[in-house]
């Protein structure tokens, strides 16, 4: 886990006005906050009765539990549930986690803007330009010698890359044949590689992939996702120091964390994020971590104590007996402390002897922070993020564009869920019935006082009496294979219902077109698309604001001047949809075509370079230079190949073999070559004479020759 060594530069304490510790007897002139913020809590709790009916049917079909209003009656034995709605939703959530992290970095990047102001654009050096001072030096006019530097204008050390740009001067000065290629720097893309980097830094020490998937399983499951942040957080560091005492470092990091949705309460007038006018999240916290709020800043000590002083005031509602399959009825030793971030009247901040500042003074509404527990203000702070922004991220799963919160899968599915639980039961049912004989017996034809009970090789006594058949065997019609088919239905219209088929989660049984490999592609292809437009939800609702929180969390906290500019925040979610594979192999087939030389020069190959090194899970900072450092590379591997001693042309030496060798044998030449014909040199064949070759053996002793 990397460290951001940087403990004074993120300061939330200087930005924020807050109101200061005080005594309870103090506290009086707070209870029209107070009366405010309970009012919005009460206000949106009501406003959500609806939606939380909604989430309590999701969870249940997810667990495969039966709601109150399922009764059984007598005769239905069978109470299975089947679970096809959890199916779906870890299909859905997997996927979406899948092309979320598909990558090595989290799915945010930074890149400059178009135009970008307040930072220069970019530099370009080019040794072999033709320019004023060249000429003057070819024709002997007045002018420098030294090798002139085109767009000299550009070369002004100011700024924060001051000292980049003298050291490339520098290189560029140092005489001809120096720096063998032109060089091209860009300040802007410079600052945003290092605010990438930063944040990327940033969201691992806050563990926010963590909480991303956390927020992709709420947001499957009940229709919406809730991202807290970024807000200012002391982390402690583990460190020992060289007498082996524990002594830790703090240091203060832009902490991100998923919300429950059970937890969330926004304005209920608003659609969106940008609409809302105050959100309050709903804690439920215990005694420790009541008192450790003190250490964290602008918390009110006098107020915390006094609020643990009047004990527990936590009161459950009424779904969370459902939610944590317990009676909750007793008393439960915790603390309900709500957290608001929202617009209040000015009026009541001066009676809560809140400072404003001179800007807001004049204003009829300022943004504040509060915290409240028991009656008491734990925290009062004007809102000190500029722009003024909550920071709380909701991301719908399937977007409602008249309501707040969206429609997730579970919700999708709903009845298709009852038909199968229904259609299921009655298949149990009735095959329970089928399988048993229904026995009728006629007992004025039997001897009394027998056993009626039955088993094989039982034998029933008949008396005389009127002929015909005493016992009969009525067996009950089996209709399981009917109840299965609706049930089988009802399952391919959840599929329909969901955008989620059930081959895209393993299930076997595909026919038809999906029996071949390319088939099967297609279908998964039209299957990923229904995921494609909740990863476009993903990117425009939470990646996306989240980037732009981040930027410009650092951009007010944050004092490095190198990362600072006009960039644009990009969210890749989607661009992770097209698999690495696939991408690498587009940009090696564009380099290919490109691989003309007079295409070169309309080629951005430090793109293709990064954009093939991310494509293979590599950190291109690591093992791609910049243009700087590649200009350098280049001219110490010409220096390099400068010094290796030139070899003379390969030179045909007596002994060595030769191309135009028809037997083979060396030079390059890999056939099997030419046989010699008979008199010629190298023919090996028997005869000797005038054929040449090796002469035949002579006979044995004795033998006629």
């Amino acid at each position: 886990m990397a460290i951001v060594d940087r403990p004074e530069d993120i300061n939330l304490e200087e930005a924020a006005i807050g109101l200061e510790d005080g005594t309870p007897e103090d506290n009086a002139s707070l209870g029209g906050l107070i009366g405010w913020i309970e009012g919005r809590y009460n206000r949106s709790n009501d406003a959500r009765q609806s939606d939380e009916t909604r989430w309590l049917t999701s969870y249940r079909n997810y667990r495969g539990l039966y709601g109150p209003d399922v009764q059984f009656t007598e005769q239905e034995k069978s109470q299975a549930f089947i679970k096809i709605t959890k199916t779906k939703v870890l299909a859905a959530y997997a996927q979406i986690v899948d092309v979320l992290f598909a990558g090595s970095k989290f799915p945010i990047g930074i890149e400059p803007s178009y135009k970008p102001l307040g930072v220069s654009g970019p530099m370009h050096f080019d040794p072999k330009e033709v320019t004023e001072d060249k000429l003057n030096e070819l024709t002997g006019g007045s002018g420098s010698k030294n090798p002139t530097i085109a767009r000299p204008e550009l070369l002004k050390r100011s700024g924060p890359y001051q000292d980049q740009l003298g050291r490339v001067e520098d290189k560029l000065r140092e005489g001809p044949g120096k720096t063998p290629t032109a060089l091209t720097f860009e300040p802007a893309k410079e600052a945003s590689r290092k605010m990438e980097k930063t944040i990327h830094d940033q969201l691992e020490e806050s563990e926010a992939n963590k909480h991303l998937r956390s927020v992709a399983f709420e947001m499957s499951l009940f229709g919406t996702g809730i991202l807290k942040g970024p807000f200012a957080l002391q982390k402690e560091y583990p460190n020992w120091n060289d007498e082996g005492v524990y002594d830790p470092v703090f240091r203060t990091i832009p902490k991100v964390e998923a919300v429950s949705i059970w937890n969330f309460y926004p304005d209920p007038d608003a659609r969106n994020m940008t609409e809302a006018e105050y959100i309050i999240e709903r804690h439920r916290l215990n005694r420790s971590q009541l008192r450790a709020l003190k250490k964290r800043p602008f918390f009110r000590q006098e107020a915390i104590d006094e609020a643990i002083d009047f004990g527990p005031n936590y009161t459950p509602h009424y779904w969370e007996d459902s939610l944590e399959d317990s009676d909750m009825s007793s008393s439960i030793e915790r603390y309900e402390v709500l957290e608001y971030w929202g617009v209040v009247d000015a009026e009541i901040a001066e009676e809560a002897e809140l400072d404003l500042p001179d800007e807001v003074a004049d204003q009829d509404e300022v943004q504040i922070n509060a915290w409240v527990c028991n009656g008491q203000v734990i925290r009062l702070v004007i809102n000190p993020f500029t722009p003024t922004r909550i920071p709380y991220h909701a991301v719908p799963y399937e977007l409602n564009p008249y309501s707040f919160f969206g429609i997730g899968l579970a919700e999708n599915m709903e009845d298709t869920q009852e038909i199968m639980n229904g259609f299921m039961r009655l298949a149990v049912d009735n095959a329970a019935l089928s399988s048993n004989l229904l026995i009728e017996i006629d007992e004025t034809n039997l001897v009394p006082g027998q056993d009626m009970s039955v088993y094989p090789g039982k034998v029933f006594r008949r008396q005389a009496g009127a002929p015909g058949q005493a016992i009969f065997g009525t067996k009950f019609p089996n209709v399981t294979g009917e109840c299965i088919q609706v049930f089988d239905k009802a399952r391919q219209l959840a599929d329909e219902a969901t955008g989620m088929p059930s081959f895209a989660h393993g299930s076997t049984g595909v026919m038809g077109v999906g029996r071949t490999a390319s088939g099967m592609s297609m279908l998964m292809g039209a299957a990923a698309q229904n995921i494609k437009a909740v990863v476009r939800n993903v990117d425009d609702y939470l990646l996306a604001p989240l980037g732009r929180s981040l930027f410009s969390f650092n951009m007010q906290f944050n004092f490095d001047k190198s990362i600072r500019g006009d960039l644009d925040v990009v969210a890749k979610g989607t661009e992770s949809l097209m698999r690495n594979e696939v991408r690498s192999q587009r940009l090696l087939q564009f380099m290919q075509m490109t691989g003309n030389p007079s295409m070169a020069p309309f080629v951005k190959y430090d793109y293709i370079l990064r954009e093939l090194a991310a494509s293979m899970d590599l950190d291109e900072d690591k093992v791609l230079n910049d243009p700087r450092e590649a200009a350098i590379q280049a001219e110490m591997m010409a220096a390099v190949a400068a010094l290796m001693p030139q070899q003379p042309p390969q030179e045909q030496q007596q002994g060595a073999p030769s191309p135009e060798d028809p037997t083979g044998n060396g030079g390059g030449n890999i056939a099997p070559g030419n046989a010699p014909e008979p008199g010629a040199p190298g023919f090996t064949g028997e005869g000797g004479g005038a054929n040449g070759g090796t002469p035949p053996p002579a006979p044995p002793e004795g033998q006629p020759q």
